[in-house]
């Protein structure tokens, strides 16, 4: 784990699972290892079972917490963060999440309580700047959160993520040009975020700059495998050039990791039309249709959270 070497990691871990079954230990250190790996839902298993054995664990429960904000479980995250509060309140990243989730989640009590504190820590720092301006920006109040992230900026034009998430503000604004630039620049600040990349790509994609899109969502690929988004983004590429056979390939390679996303199943299944596989292409739309009916993930899902992420590590 200390080299990250992830995958050996794992194997080890589980040897010492069937060895010493039930000691809480080894599964937090399993969930660690899916977890730097970006690999929530393996992860939230091992975190799970740690909390059946240790209630109190703190680390555990945070990390349970923050796996279910990435994967869109809303209930689930705030009734598990809030517990927490007491050692918590003080951290705008968790105040940031729990308000976050309990917004979406309906529990307007719980989200009143967390935005007021985190108000309430307001201290003029950048870290601070950053988060007011996440909380704006969820409620698609953008020049407020435009705001708050040019006053962090302004307190540190190098701090981490402040041009990442004033890249979401003008790319919500459909500002494309103003947005290229702030990923760059929190590109330049820091190199291995693959969400900068991400992000250029779906901007390139828009302003119909297919090679630079392709470039971007290589980089993305290469920092991190896993990212469903940068998959489907050259799958449309492709697509728009009518290089089926290519579009395929992303999209099998995005339902690798997200078998019940909608998007990739018509993409699936245009290309197999186009390739003249009619009886999987239909099938391909009855699964599309189907998945559209039960994926969990709404339309009101949270901009991304890197910086969330990157606290917690």
């Amino acid at each position: 784990m200390r080299r990250k070497q992830w995958n050996k990691a794992v194997a080890s871990l589980e040897k010492a699972k069937s060895l010493m079954p039930g000691v809480p230990g080894i599964q937090l250190n399993i969930g660690l290892s899916y977890y730097r790996q970006n690999e929530f839902l393996k992860a939230i298993p091992p975190f799970e079972s740690v909390l059946q054995e240790q209630p109190d664990n703190p680390q555990a429960r945070y990390l349970l917490g923050l796996c279910y904000f990435f994967d869109d479980r809303w209930k689930d995250a705030s009734q598990t963060l809030e517990p927490l509060w007491a050692q918590q309140n003080q951290q705008l990243p968790y105040l940031y999440v729990l308000s976050n989730a309990a917004h979406r989640a309906g529990m307007e009590a719980l989200d009143e309580q967390a935005a007021r504190q985190l108000v309430k820590l307001g201290n003029g720092t950048p870290e601070y700047h950053l988060y007011a301006g996440k909380y704006h920006l969820n409620l698609d109040q953008y020049d407020q959160a435009l705001a708050e992230f040019e006053a962090a900026a302004k307190a540190d034009p190098r701090f981490p993520f402040v041009h990442f998430n004033m890249g979401l503000v003008y790319m919500k604004k459909q500002d494309y040009a103003a947005a290229r630039d702030e990923f760059m620049k929190d590109a330049a600040i820091e190199p291995d975020v693959a969400l900068n990349y991400d992000q250029l790509g779906s901007i390139y994609w828009l302003m119909q700059d297919d090679a630079n899109a392709e470039k971007s969502y290589r980089e993305a690929l290469r920092r991190d495998p896993r990212l469903v988004d940068s998959q489907l983004g050259l799958a449309k590429i492709y697509q728009r050039q009518n290089k089926y056979a290519a579009a395929l390939a992303e999209a099998d390679s995005a339902l690798k990791y997200d078998p019940a996303r909608t998007e990739a199943h018509y993409i699936r299944g245009q290309a197999l039309l186009h390739l003249g596989r009619k009886t999987e292409a239909r099938k391909e739309m009855e699964l599309a249709t189907k998945a559209e009916k039960s994926e969990p993930r709404k339309n009101n899902a949270p901009v991304p959270s890197p910086e969330v992420l990157e606290d917690s590590q």
